[in-house]
């Protein structure tokens, strides 16, 4: 009897320091900073026109879970979901068509692609799925050279572009509120330098992402969207838009951070999305 007292005070005693060592990766938050769980997200997720899933770039957590999700999502609802992303710029959409259909070999798609340098760790993972799933995979961004247009010269440059260049563009003239919060920040944490241009230049991709994410929604379909975070906390940038272009939309947004301490969720990130994922703040990075 001693001996298996003994024996189960010392596998408490095992099971506890393990239990210490422990590490813990992240932890998902609901709008209020309530804990809640990656199921949750997919429950609401399932009832979604449109997800944007803001990450932050180089956060292997972030990239894990979204590939988790876009799996997740596709048992459940198989073609009846589509893939888009910010990396992708529109003008790259025949090229990744091409890629997806077995067109053209990986090799070629890269060389002719304008590609993130973190494209082969966390983002072809993405496509490839499409590819493997037959699924729609939409490039949503604004080509960079038109935001760089308006950082130095203003919207009306866009005005000057011919018809076959504004295919790659939100429609013009597209709504803009310099007070919409996303840009408003934008201003006053730029400190005034680049002027109005600088929040415009982000306005026009959020504008752009927007537009092409609801030409693209189909009845009954779901559409995942990766993005910075920051293109769609606060429900703004991005979100804004939407509503602009379609009404009634059911939009989810999840948001990324990252603390010193994930158990509690920092007051400033409280609200920044339907769901906030929190990750060690010296977690190792994808890239540099």
């Amino acid at each position: 009897m001693k001996k298996n007292k003994l024996y189960s005070i010392l596998l408490l005693a095992c099971v506890t320091l393990i239990s210490k060592a422990q590490l813990t990766t992240h932890q998902i938050f609901d709008s209020n900073g309530t804990l809640t769980s990656f199921e949750d997200i997919l429950k609401k997720a399932q009832k979604a026109d449109i997800i944007l899933f803001g990450e932050l770039h180089d956060n292997p957590i972030n990239h894990w879970l979204q590939l988790e999700l876009t799996t997740e999502l596709y048992k459940q609802k198989k073609q009846d979901i589509i893939l888009g992303a910010e990396m992708f710029e529109a003008d790259d959409q025949i090229v990744i068509n091409e890629y997806l259909s077995g067109k053209i070999s990986e090799k070629t798609f890269k060389e002719e692609s304008k590609l993130w340098n973190n494209f082969a760790t966390d983002y072809k993972p993405l496509l490839d799925f499409a590819k493997k799933n037959k699924l729609n995979f939409i490039a949503t961004n604004v080509p960079r050279r038109y935001a760089n247009m308006v950082y130095n010269k203003g919207l009306s440059i866009l005005d000057s572009l011919s018809d076959e260049s504004k295919k790659w563009i939100a429609p013009l003239p597209f709504p803009y509120d310099p007070n919409e919060k996303a840009y408003k920040e934008i201003f006053e944490n730029a400190g005034g330098h680049g002027g109005e241009n600088l929040p415009k230049s982000q306005a026009i991709k959020d504008a752009t992402m927007a537009h092409f994410i609801t030409t693209n929604l189909s009845k009954g379909k779901t559409f995942i969207h990766f993005n910075g975070a920051y293109h769609s906390n606060n429900h703004s940038a991005i979100e804004w838009y939407l509503k602009q272009y379609k009404a009634g939309l059911k939009i989810v947004v999840i948001s990324s951070v990252e603390q010193d301490n994930i158990n509690l969720l920092e007051k400033e990130n409280i609200n920044l999305g339907d769901f906030i994922i929190c990750t060690p703040i010296n977690l190792t990075k994808t890239y540099k």
